[in-house]
């Protein structure tokens, strides 16, 4: 076996999904049915929904030469989105260029609203879903496929609307020196994966390294001063790629909020984290100390978060879910609310609030929709009420699905990158009706 193909043959993609029986293929299914019942969580979308989404498909191009002259046009701009392998949507793409003083950073989110928006069927199905919620190997989008993946998704070489958060950066402090929110018309250049991130980092002759190397440096300083500050970081060991995207989605985030709550004054769906009392903090790290091989240097007692961080640096690998355990078993758990009050404990920000991810979360297409039209929706407190509820179930009929796996023989994380097929006593791949795909 060549090298290239035993490093293949340890990735999901070269191990192929996950097989099981028939009769496991319905166990699971009844499963999923069961925690749809239970946690009122809507699979299939009613025809009206689906109608409405399909006619929002037609004509796509048109609409978008009709929107360029009411918009910033930025398809000069060079673009790109980084995603998973198996992602089915791309809703946000960045952009980088350096200046003498500032960075200058674009995050470009799908711009949604412009095609699900109050009064629409499909605003009112997003509201009774809250978010979409991520079963091992089976989805229940938020939103109709058949418009998350199409003008909602940010392909390379095709014209697409976006909602586009300009930040000007100051080079030294990392602060923002100018912050823009406006909608646009973007042209992504490429979508990468992480790992493809990766070796564009690396390879200096291959397209996008020079932008790639150039948006590490400016996340890799934001990471490190999110750390000194006091932000929880639970999984220290990320690579440069997902650092790429988590960190410019903070920061965009960040932006958002700070330009809602400080520049305009307005009300929005705030993601809230309140702080474990001291007790619950003692608790956590009393456990995290007596762990094998585990010490925190006390420089680090003065914030418990630092502490954390600095366990989770020096620590062997294998007590780092203990670690995280640890701390999750305290943290209260995060909510959305219409004032950022107590702000977000975790991430240690005055305020913070969703923005990046407006086809899989309710309260990003609700800021969307706030942001562009400088106004709230009547029922916000109640559409809070109901992000923080939806997703407390997902979560929990999450972890009661993997739970279920587990008690079946099959791995959930396995399950979860490689996929699934269901295979006869015969080795012949079925499909969900227990017959070989082509008698269907």
């Amino acid at each position: 076996m060549s090298n290239d193909a035993q490093a293949q043959a340890g990735t999901a993609e070269g191990q192929g999904p996950v097989e099981i029986s028939p009769d496991v293929a319905r166990q699971l299914q009844d499963k999923r049915e069961e925690l749809f019942e239970e946690f009122e969580i809507r699979d299939a979308f009613p025809g009206p929904v689906l109608s409405e989404a399909r006619e929002r498909t037609k004509g796509v191009q048109d609409e978008i030469q009709e929107e360029v002259e009411q918009r910033q046009d930025l398809r000069d701009l060079t673009t790109w989105t980084t995603d998973p392998i198996d992602a089915q949507d791309f809703d946000d793409a960045i952009s980088i260029a350096e200046n003498e003083e500032t960075y200058t950073l674009w995050v470009h989110i799908a711009d949604v609203t412009h095609y699900v928006h109050p009064g629409s069927e499909m605003w009112e199905e997003a509201v009774k879903r809250g978010n979409t919620v991520y079963l091992p190997a089976y989805t229940i989008h938020m939103l109709p496929p058949i418009l998350a993946e199409t003008v909602c998704s940010l392909v390379p070489n095709e014209d697409r609307l976006a909602h586009t958060v300009e930040m000007e950066i100051d080079k030294e402090t990392l602060s923002f020196e100018e912050i823009d929110i406006y909608k646009s018309v973007i042209e992504s250049d490429e979508r990468l994966t992480y790992s493809q991130a990766e070796e564009r980092l690396d390879d200096e002759s291959l397209p996008l390294h020079e932008e790639c190397k150039l948006v590490f440096e400016l996340a890799d300083r934001m990471h490190e001063q999110r750390k000194e500050d006091g932000s929880l970081v639970l999984n220290p060991s990320r690579d440069r790629a997902h650092t790429i995207i988590e960190e410019c989605m903070l920061k965009a985030n960040k932006a958002v909020t700070h330009e809602l709550m400080w520049g305009r004054g307005v009300e929005a769906m705030y993601r809230v984290h309140p702080q474990p009392t001291p007790d619950q903090w003692d608790k956590a790290l009393r456990e995290i100390m007596e762990l094998d091989g585990v010490s925190i240097p006390s420089a680090n007692f003065d914030d418990p978060r630092k502490a954390v961080n600095a366990a989770l640096e020096n620590s062997p690998g294998r007590a780092l879910n203990k670690i995280q355990r640890a701390v999750l078993k305290v943290m209260p758990r995060a909510k959305y609310m219409n004032d950022p009050f107590g702000g977000h404990h975790a991430l240690n920000f005055d305020i913070y609030g969703h923005f990046t991810s407006p086809i899989r979360r309710l309260s990003d297409l609700i800021n969307h929709w706030i942001v562009h039209e400088n106004d709230v929706p009547e029922d916000l407190v109640e559409l809070c009420d109901r992000a923080s509820d939806r997703q407390k179930d997902a979560e929990t009929a999450e972890r009661l699905y993997k739970q279920f796996l587990e008690e079946v023989g099959l791995d959930p994380y396995a399950v979860n990158n490689r996929g699934i097929v269901t295979v006869d006593d015969d080795g012949n791949v079925v499909d969900e009706d227990g017959l070989p795909p082509a008698e269907n």
